[in-house]
């Protein structure tokens, strides 16, 4: 069956990074989980309500229960107020610096995210932007800047964190076999400006030289093209089973009919014979660099 799932709870970019709406709320992750169930554990064990727990440390009782319920990151303030209440243990202190300091990934993004953390294959198709796991830093912070509504400095902070920590599949995975296909008009866009095409035109070559990954640009001019409907990934587990993952602007599709995904790997097949082959692309990548 194909599973669709938006996204409700904040905005996102490409590779369904989510930026917590104004009230700071992150979808749930196992460590603000476990640090949320330590909290409500010690303040159960000190015999305080969750009210009289949020008049000690000077909290709201929402904002005592998002953090407990693991909807919530905790800043330095409440930690400590919450070791005073709670007996001085030392544990939420110590709980404290495992959390992660980023949003994380978008909730309907998670499932496809960890099937990529151990895929064998991953190829992926691009029309709007260039993917996530090829960003440089200035080129995804442009996009982080222009996001609407506007994201705050810490959740601009918190997005590349994400997005950089994405990337180490790359290096992290030498054996898992990476096919990217990249329309021209993406690097022909400059966004950013002229120094950050440049630099993010020196990163995608530098990766295009790595034995597992090979990145094909789709020619400006191409009079049949198998992928008009729109971007796409393809993945292949350890197991042998393929998925696909479409997105669009407020949420994405994550597809796990066989017959819905033999569509999308047909389609990736004949763009693969429709794109640039990998030298070829190399050039036009390099002569594009020297045009910026």
């Amino acid at each position: 069956m194909a599973e669709h799932s938006v996204s409700t709870d904040g905005e996102t970019d490409a590779e369904g990074v989510s930026a917590p709406p104004c009230g700071g709320e992150p979808e749930p992750s196992d460590s603000l989980r476990t640090f949320g169930a330590v909290v409500q554990a010690l303040r159960e064990h000190a015999g305080l309500s969750r009210e009289q727990f949020a008049e000690l440390v000077q909290f709201s009782r929402h904002t005592v229960a998002s953090i407990e319920q693991g909807r919530r990151m905790p800043d330095a303030a409440f930690v400590e107020r919450a070791e005073e209440a709670t007996g001085n243990t030392g544990a939420l202190r110590r709980a404290a610096q495992h959390l992660s300091r980023q949003p994380g990934l978008a909730a309907w993004f998670r499932q496809w995210a960890r099937l990529e953390r151990v895929a064998i294959a991953l190829y992926t198709y691009e029309c709007r932007l260039i993917p996530g796991l090829l960003q440089t830093e200035a080129y995804a912070r442009t996009l982080f800047v222009e996001q609407l509504p506007p994201l705050d400095s810490h959740q601009i902070e918190a997005q590349w964190a994400a997005r950089a920590d994405r990337q180490r599949l790359l290096c992290e995975r030498p054996n898992t076999t990476y096919s990217f296909i990249l329309e021209e008009h993406l690097f022909l866009r400059r966004t950013g400006g002229a120094e950050v095409t440049r630099q993010l035109i020196d990163h995608v070559l530098e990766i295009a030289e790595r034995r597992n990954i090979e990145l094909q640009v789709m020619p400006l001019v191409r009079e049949r093209h198998a992928g008009l409907d729109g971007p796409m990934q393809l993945l292949e587990t350890p197991e042998n089973q393929w998925f696909a993952y479409n997105e669009g602007q407020r949420g994405g599709l994550f597809i796990t009919d066989p017959k819905e995904v033999s569509v999308l790997q047909r389609r990736y097949a004949r763009m693969r014979s429709q794109a640039l082959p990998l030298e070829d692309s190399v050039s036009l990548l390099e002569r594009m660099r020297g045009d910026v």
